[in-house]
């Protein structure tokens, strides 16, 4: 296999951790104003991620990292194209860093609100527009012979892009209430899971309209059946769920989300980024890759510290693994 081969699939395997764990994350933030009945339970939901958000978010930078040093024209002409979206899912993740980390400083109850708002906002942003970037990118934008993104933002917000977000909002919102069914005890785990069991029919229909679009204009057969796994992993979570299995639910629903962003890149190669102004502009994996000589050079590099980084954060995971609940939280002073 060829090293720009290993490396695009290598930067799909960093999408579909970031996707999957960064996915419970923005559903939990959009969910504190539905599952919480008072500052009591907002701080539990907080709590079920507090410890795990910063890691999760690691992913997305080395993603970003290993587009930069395998493909830097693909990072280019990425980053230049989708720059006003990217733009707003990096400020919507500093909002909600930062609201992780002044919420607790002052007991104000107007302070505290005013930083879950911004909790809020920062998770329902990125939670849409990685979708609808997404979306566009296997669909292809218009690019010139130089590579270069000749549209505009109003390029991207196309029906099917618009899917796209729809369907990413409404897997991480459903991922989020299963995960703090998984994570929680007392009224919150049970609003949760009714809430997860709500949300399934509507993730069915949009994730399945999505998949079958998709494969409509791409007919890649290998694609084509990871897409139906994926459905069949969110039916087998509902399934679980309805069980009372929250453990195997929350498995469903990340392996429905691992298998979307898999199906996704396959449907993609040996494109990076097609070009819907003429096939022959379309950036791919050989003529957007850098040279063998540094893609050897950071092959060798993953294999030493990607081992290091995944046992630490799968060590954290177990480390805080228990349910919480309300009597957990300390009362005011």
């Amino acid at each position: 296999m060829e090293l720009t081969t290993v490396w695009f699939a290598l930067i799909a395997l960093l999408w579909i951790g970031y996707f999957a764990l960064e996915g419970f994350d923005f559903g939990v933030g959009m969910l504190l104003p539905v599952l919480a009945r008072d500052n009591t339970e907002r701080r539990v939901l907080i709590n079920t991620i507090g410890p795990v958000w910063d890691g999760n978010e690691v992913w997305v930078l080395v993603a970003g990292g290993a587009t930069f040093a395998a493909f830097p024209e693909w990072y280019a002409t990425l980053f230049s194209g989708f720059y006003l979206p990217l733009l707003l899912i990096l400020v919507a993740l500093i909002v909600r860093g930062l609201a992780f980390e002044y919420r607790h400083q002052r007991e104000d109850r107007t302070w505290q609100r005013r930083w879950d708002l911004a909790l809020i906002v920062g998770s329902f942003v990125p939670a849409l527009l990685w979708g609808v970037a997404f979306a566009n990118l296997v669909r292809g934008v218009p690019l010139d012979a130089d590579h270069e993104f000749t549209g505009s933002l109003l390029t991207l917000l196309h029906p099917f892009g618009l899917l796209g977000g729809v369907v990413t909002l409404l897997l991480f919102l459903t991922h989020g209430a299963v995960f703090v069914s998984l994570k929680t005890d007392g009224d919150i785990r049970h609003r949760a899971r009714a809430l997860a069991l709500r949300l399934s029919g509507v993730d069915v229909v949009a994730l399945s309209g999505l998949e079958v679009w998709i494969q409509t204009s791409s007919g890649s057969t290998s694609s084509g059946l990871v897409f139906g796994a994926s459905v069949v992993a969110f039916l087998a979570g509902v399934v679980a769920l309805r069980a009372g299995r929250e453990g195997r639910a929350f498995l469903g629903t990340f392996v429905t989300i691992a298998l979307l962003v898999a199906g996704l890149f396959l449907a993609l190669f040996p494109d990076v980024m097609p070009s819907t102004t003429d096939a022959a502009y379309s950036l791919t994996t050989t003529n957007a890759a850098a040279t063998p000589y540094t893609l050897e050079i950071m092959t060798w590099v993953a294999l030493l510290f990607t081992p290091l980084v995944v046992g630490y954060q799968a060590w954290s995971y177990w480390v805080f693994r228990k349910r919480i609940s309300v009597h957990h939280i300390p009362v005011a002073s």
